[in-house]
């Protein structure tokens, strides 16, 4: 008898309510975009690139640069920024043989200043 109101108790614990899900479902995201921000996430989860992203918060700097500051080598600073080029994180500005990274506008910036305000608050 026990077994049985048990999963009487489990059912009644579990019933949809149609309204929240339609409302959900109206409101979420095409597959698109959240497959695009899933890689954007998984983009920044990398401390490596975290680096590079964080340094060019205020200044914009060269792979050489960022090599110096994040104690990576040349060639690694410059494919960890050909993928966040790819994504429109970063973007360039080239003088003379110099190209220089910033970051690319500034919700990239506030992607990077609210994670930081999480986990300082935590």
């Amino acid at each position: 008898m026990d077994q049985v109101m048990d999963q009487i108790s489990d059912l009644s614990l579990r019933v949809v309510n149609p309204e929240r899900v339609k409302i959900a479902r109206r409101e979420a995201s095409p597959e698109g975009e959240l497959q695009r921000l899933a890689l954007i996430y998984k983009i920044l989860g990398d401390p490596s690139r975290l680096k590079i992203l964080m340094a060019l918060r205020r200044n914009e700097m060269c792979v050489c640069d960022l090599a110096a500051l994040t104690d990576i080598s040349e060639s690694a600073v410059s494919h960890q920024l050909r993928r966040l080029k790819d994504l429109v994180l970063v973007k360039t500005r080239r003088d003379g043989q110099v190209v220089y990274y910033s970051l690319d506008d500034k919700h990239v910036v506030l992607l990077l200043d609210i994670g930081l305000r999480h986990v300082r608050e935590k």
